[in-house]
């Protein structure tokens, strides 16, 4: 049983560590208190040691304002850390291997109709991640998954899931429209110069969209 409540979470923030504003850790707490709900630190580039080291003071930070705190594709980096999740894509572990490595939560990408029916049937996640509804930078040679997927997504999934890919206060209606949520965001918060102000009016936007 999952140890965080993925349906309380409306905007999730996937950044490296150092956002256009300063360093993530020094800006934790006034992305919480925007309203992010849960923190992935996405450092592809680095080496384990390194991501060990820049993650420490993010994870203490996220701790203190007890939000989630994710690993971004590594269950040894995430058991290492003690975090609450890791995030892993299409081509990464199974989550039953996962597990053996890390005890925390595990969300999965999904990029396809069928992607999501594997997540489903056989990785068993905590949550998934729908998309990427438009193409973005942060997934290179990733085709836009589109909007369908999303109302797919609306329609089909049981678990908590959030819409992901370039979505930002400008097509952030579709998004909504379409059916979903939560939303993963990662450009419009961490290239913004005041990100706990992109986070609030995203947050409200949120909010406003009432359940579904």
């Amino acid at each position: 049983m999952s140890a965080i409540d993925w349906s309380e979470v409306s905007l999730y923030l996937v950044a490296p560590a150092r956002l256009r504003a300063g360093p993530l850790d020094e800006l934790v707490p006034d992305l919480v208190a925007a309203g992010v709900g849960a923190i992935q630190l996405r450092e592809k580039q680095m080496e384990a040691a390194d991501v060990l080291r820049v993650a420490r003071p993010i994870l203490e930070r996220c701790n203190e304002a007890r939000v989630p705190f994710v690993v971004n594709d590594r269950p040894d980096i995430a058991a290492a850390l003690e975090v609450d999740a890791v995030h892993l894509g299409t081509n990464d572990l199974p989550t039953r291997f996962a597990r053996s490595i890390f005890d925390g939560d595990v969300g999965r990408s999904t990029h396809s109709i069928s992607d999501i029916a594997v997540a489903l049937n056989e990785q068993d996640p905590d949550y998934i991640a729908v998309g990427p509804v438009h193409a973005t930078p942060t997934k290179p040679g990733r085709p836009a998954a589109g909007i369908d997927l999303i109302r797919y997504a609306a329609r089909s999934v049981g678990i908590p899931w959030f819409a992901i890919g370039g979505i930002d206060e400008g097509n952030l209606d579709e998004v909504l429209e379409a059916g979903a949520r939560r939303i993963v965001v990662v450009r419009a918060i961490t290239g913004s110069p005041d990100p706990a102000a992109a986070a609030a009016r995203l947050h409200e936007r949120l909010v406003g969209a009432g359940p579904r």
